[in-house]
Formats: C-alpha cells, sequence, structure tokens
C-alpha cells in the first residue's frame, strides 16, 4: 500500500480491510512524509504500533 491510500482509508467512512503481517489492523493515522502508519490489530485496540505503509495490505 502507499501513503496516499493509507490517508484515504483513515478518511473514508467505510471501513477497509486492511492486514498487517496477516492480522487485521485498523489505521489510526498516517504520517505521509514519512510513509508511516500508526495501527492497532482489530482484537487488541491497545497495542499500538508504527509501521511503514509497505507492509500494510489491503484485501
Amino acid at each position: 500500500m502507499d501513503a496516499q491510500r493509507a490517508q484515504e482509508i483513515t478518511s473514508s467512512t467505510h471501513m477497509a480491510n486492511v492486514t498487517y503481517n496477516g492480522e487485521p489492523v485498523y489505521i489510526e493515522h498516517v504520517d505521509q512524509q514519512n510513509e508511516m502508519a500508526t495501527i492497532h490489530p482489530l482484537s487488541n485496540p491497545n497495542d499500538k504500533q508504527s509501521v511503514s505503509v509497505s507492509s500494510l495490505t489491503e484485501e
């Protein structure tokens, strides 16, 4: 995924199916300049992490 698409997903009212290492995640924030995203697994909202947007996959 690229930073622009990740930003579109966070701005959308529609919940997109995004995964990180095969696990469904929610994108909380996108830093387009550094191409990083703050995410958390859908199963654990308290487990936040910053990852490269290129490591995210839209299903």
